[in-house]
């Protein structure tokens, strides 16, 4: 019966229904697996949130409240379990971050050839510490900004952060320098991929540093200690995925020399010696 099937359609081509089914079974089983990490973030909600609000304890106490206190206080009547439920959801999709990656890569894994398949593994295994290093570096800026912030107070002035508020500045900060960090092993990817060269970026390289320095101060706060933070390292990872594109042009050129030709470019032809007169005998 598989071979029968096999024979009538060669490319092993779905269709569009059996697509959608795929992908529900996919998301389904990714969702059961996030939920199954997000009962686990419930019982470590208390060192995961003692880990989130140190930066905020670290602080000065003079700078921080006045006094020699670290609480963070709420307004509303749901915040405490709203605080606890969005910690939990992430501490879930940190734990589950495997299995439904596995599942993402399980349906798209049949449209990829080969090579293409190799790539995505080593993008994978390389974007992991790329990420977990930027949320490092994000989740200790979050204390030296906060400093800088509230630096700006008089004496007069006592901070009541909320802990709705912290939270999410604390969660942009991660999310931000963590992705932040692995968007140069994107132009990585699209190179290996051949439809990113080298020539290309070095040609934008102006506009891709004034476009790093936009983002980097449009998503975090209005002080440049976190701007520089982010563009910095940013264009010094952009610069290196630069130098692997410039190598990976050079050995695709040597293995084909035609591969940098566009389809419509007339690709040159070598002079082997031979006469006009013997080419039209």
């Amino acid at each position: 019966m598989q071979l029968g099937r096999r024979n009538g359609n060669p490319e092993a081509r779905m269709p569009l229904m059996d697509h959608l089914r795929e992908l529900r079974k996919r998301l389904f089983r990714a969702f059961l697996g996030v939920a199954a990490g997000i009962v686990v973030g419930f019982f470590v909600y208390q060192p995961v949130w003692n880990f989130l609000q140190r930066p905020y304890c670290d602080l000065p106490s003079a700078v921080r409240t006045g006094g020699e206190g670290c609480e963070l206080v709420f307004t509303g009547i749901f915040d405490p379990f709203v605080l606890q439920f969005k910690v939990a959801i992430v501490v879930g999709l940190l734990l589950s971050c495997p299995f439904w990656l596995y599942q993402l890569w399980a349906f798209v894994a049949p449209a990829l050839n080969g090579r293409e398949k190799r790539y995505t593994y080593y993008f994978i295994a390389a974007a992991v510490p790329l990420f977990l290093a930027g949320a490092s570096l994000g989740y200790y800026i979050t204390g030296l900004a906060m400093q800088v912030l509230f630096g700006f107070a008089t004496e007069q002035m006592t901070a009541m952060i909320t802990i709705t508020n912290y939270l999410n500045y604390m969660l942009l900060m991660i999310i931000v320098f963590g992705m932040g960090f692995v968007s140069p092993l994107i132009v990585v990817l699209l190179n290996l991929m051949g439809v990113v060269s080298q020539a290309a970026i070095a040609k934008h390289r102006r506009i891709i540093i004034f476009v790093i320095f936009v983002v980097a101060a449009v998503v975090t706060p209005a002080e440049p200690l976190s701007m520089l933070a982010l563009a910095i390292p940013l264009i010094v990872l952009f610069e290196i995925a630069e130098v692997f594109c410039y190598f990976n042009d050079r050995r695709r050129r040597r293995e084909n020399p035609y591969a940098d030709l566009d389809d419509d470019e007339i690709s040159p032809i070598e002079d082997d010696g031979t006469s006009e007169a013997e080419l039209n005998r």
